[in-house]
């Protein structure tokens, strides 16, 4: 039985701020902010917006910094990011890339323009996900997984016009290469004006759905550039409707159900556990 999702809040993005020198960035919605119960396991997400950087030699970005009890994802949407961690992980994110990172246990890692990307100097926008990690995987051994544009199932629904990429987990029976450690659907919806489409999703996930450029509408509700909806927790599906030509993230994960205690870098489930992780 089909029962609809509904839109119970509309976030807009908040003042930018630099994280580094290399990264014009709007917190759309972090756990500080929302209740954690109607966004885990998702944590935060930064958007960078697109901004022209000129040429350069010199690297613009982020220096070494810790994570622990959690992974991040970098999606290049233009531009390149090049990452290295201390978990022997490393590489250039090409536009429409994507790397998921689990600190785990703990990584350092540092986050620059590709020297490739800065000699030319362009257009740049990237988002950057934090999805927390079930209790028992919170200490599991870092990881890198690197994904480039091709490496995303695309479908595409000639009837109206839109296409899916699936970023992670499945739509219908296309499944994403990404491995995750809780189930997480992830699309990114491309389509022109008036197209629609039918989403559906398990029961009891959360969903988020940000509109990276145009304008959508969930029964009747407007989604403006840059606002992100939360979605009802009830519900297994919604019709997204494309008002503008439009770029779209839809983020779905099963929530945890554990507490969420975060300082800085570090989002564990108890203070003790964060404590642990400064020494």
């Amino acid at each position: 039985m089909t029962e609809k999702k509904w839109i119970e809040k509309i976030v807009a993005p908040r003042e930018k701020h630099w994280v580094g020198d290399g990264f014009h960035v709007s917190t759309i919605f972090s756990m500080h902010s929302e209740d954690t119960e109607s966004i885990s396991p998702f944590l935060m997400m930064d958007h960078a917006a697109p901004k022209y950087f000129p040429p350069t030699q010199r690297k613009r970005g982020v220096g070494e910094h810790p994570h622990r009890g959690f992974e991040t994802v970098t999606f290049a949407i233009k531009g390149e990011v090049e990452h290295r961690d201390s978990g022997g992980g490393g590489g250039t994110i090409t536009t429409g890339g994507i790397q998921w990172m689990t600190a785990g246990s703990g990584v350092v890692h540092d986050e620059f323009h590709s020297s490739k990307f800065s000699q030319k100097g362009g257009d740049f926008e990237m988002i950057q996900l934090w999805v927390n990690l079930p209790s028992k995987f919170k200490m599991t051994p870092p990881r890198y997984q690197s994904f480039e544009k091709g490496d995303f199932p695309i479908i595409y629904h000639g009837d109206h016009g839109m296409s899916v990429k699936v970023i992670a987990g499945t739509f219908g029976t296309v499944t994403s290469p990404v491995k995750t450690f809780s189930p997480i659907n992830m699309y990114e919806l491309n389509g022109p004006s008036s197209s629609h489409l039918e989403i559906t999703l398990p029961v009891g996930s959360n969903t988020l759905v940000f509109q990276l450029s145009g304008k959508s509408s969930i029964a009747d509700q407007q989604i403006e550039k840059g606002n992100l909806a939360i979605l009802s927790k009830s519900g297994n599906s919604f019709n997204l409707q494309l008002l503008e030509e439009s770029k779209v993230m839809i983020l779905s994960g099963e929530p945890l159900g554990e507490p969420v205690a975060a300082y800085g870098p570090f989002v564990m489930n108890t203070r003790q556990e964060l404590m642990e992780a400064f020494k």
